[in-house]
C-alpha cells in the first residue's frame, strides 16, 4: 500500500517561501537605482532651494537673507533680457519642429504619397536626435563660419550675397534665429515619429465616415486628424518649451562670444550659470533658476488649462 501523499501548501503561501524571496530580491535589485535617484536628483532640488534663501558664494560661510535673491531677480533687467531671446530661439524651434513634423505627417499617411521604405525614412529623420549636441554645434559653427564657412561660400559663389554673412555674430535676429533652426533639425524626428504613431493609432473608422459624408482631404485633416492629434501636439509643445527654456548649450558652443550679457546669444540659464561659476553668487543663481521653474509651471499650466478647455 502506498504511503499517503502529504498535503502542501501553495508556495505563494509559505511564509518565508520563494515568492517572498524575490520580493525582497526586487527591492534589492531597485534599491541602487532609488539611491542614485535620491542623491544626485532630489538631494540638489531641495538643495538649491535652500540655497536660493541664503547670500552663499559657493564656499565658505551661508547666510539666510531669506527673499532677497528673489527681490533682485524680479527686478533683474538683464535676466529678462535673457528670458527674452531664450524665448525667440524657442518660438523659432516650436515653429519650424512642429510645422515641418506635421508636414512629413500628412505625406507619409497620404495613400497617394505612401512610398516603400518608412521605417528608413524615420529612422533618417529621427538620426539628428541621436547626434551629440556638442558635435551638432561645431558642425554648424563650421559650416557659418563668417569668412570660411561653407554656406557663405556657396551664397557668395551662386551670386545671392555679394559679402559673407557674420550668422553668429551674437547681434539681432539672425544668431537666434539660426539657433533655433538648428535646435528644430535636431528635435523635429522625434515629433516626426510622435505624430505617426497618434495618426496611426486613429480609428480608420473615423476617416471612413468623413469619406463618405463627402469630406476632402484637407477637410478630413482638418476636423477629424487634427482635434484627435491635439493631445499629442500638446505634448511635443510642452516638452519643447520645458527644454527650450533652458537652452544653454547650444548657444554656449556656437556663440564665439560664449553668451556676453548684452548678446543676443546670452539665454536665461547662461545668465544665472555666469552668476554661479564666474561671479560667485551660486546663492542669487539658485533663486533664478527657481524663477525660471515656476516660469515654466505656469506656462505648462496655461497650456493644460487651454487644452482642457477645447475639450470640453
Amino acid at each position: 500500500m502506498a504511503a499517503p501523499v502529504k498535503e502542501r501548501k501553495p508556495r505563494h503561501q509559505v511564509k518565508g517561501g520563494t515568492l517572498e524571496r524575490r520580493n525582497y530580491y526586487g527591492i534589492l535589485f531597485c534599491l541602487p537605482f532609488v539611491i542614485v535617484f535620491l542623491v544626485f536628483n532630489i538631494y540638489p532640488v531641495f538643495r538649491t532651494l535652500q540655497m536660493s534663501f541664503m547670500n552663499y558664494k559657493g564656499f565658505g560661510k551661508e547666510t539666510f537673507i531669506w527673499f532677497d535673491n528673489y527681490k533682485r531677480a524680479f527686478g533683474d533687467e538683464l535676466y529678462w533680457d535673457a528670458f527674452l531671446n531664450t524665448l525667440k530661439m524657442w518660438g523659432v524651434n516650436i515653429v519650424l519642429q512642429l510645422g515641418l513634423a506635421l508636414l512629413l505627417t500628412i505625406i507619409f499617411n497620404d495613400m497617394k504619397y505612401r512610398m516603400k521604405g518608412l521605417s528608413i525614412f524615420r529612422a533618417l529623420f529621427y538620426l539628428p536626435n541621436l547626434i551629440a549636441c556638442t558635435s551638432v554645434a561645431f558642425l554648424f559653427k563650421t559650416l557659418l563660419d563668417w569668412q570660411y564657412g561653407t554656406i557663405n561660400q556657396l551664397l557668395m559663389g551662386a551670386g545671392i550675397v555679394s559679402s559673407p554673412i557674420n550668422w553668429l555674430k551674437g547681434e539681432g535676429l539672425t544668431a537666434q534665429m539660426v539657433v533655433g533652426v538648428v535646435g528644430a533639425w535636431m528635435w523635429f524626428g522625434n515629433s516626426f515619429i510622435m505624430l505617426m504613431a497618434g495618426v496611426q493609432g486613429i480609428d480608420k473608422s473615423y476617416f471612413e465616415a468623413a469619406t463618405l459624408d463627402g469630406a476632402n482631404r484637407w477637410q478630413v485633416f482638418g476636423r477629424v486628424t487634427m482635434p484627435l492629434l491635439r493631445p499629442i501636439m500638446l505634448y511635443v509643445a510642452v516638452t519643447s518649451l520645458i527644454g527650450g527654456l533652458q537652452l544653454f548649450d547650444l548657444p554656449y558652443l556656437m556663440s564665439g562670444t560664449k553668451g556676453e550679457p548684452g548678446r543676443s546669444l546670452y539665454t536665461a540659464v547662461f545668465y544665472f550659470y555666469d552668476m554661479a561659476f564666474n561671479k560667485n553668487q551660486m546663492g542669487y543663481a539658485a533663486a533664478l533658476a527657481f524663477v525660471l521653474f515656476l516660469i515654466i509651471a505656469v506656462f505648462c499650466g496655461i497650456a493644460f488649462k487651454l487644452m482642457n478647455k477645447k475639450e470640453e
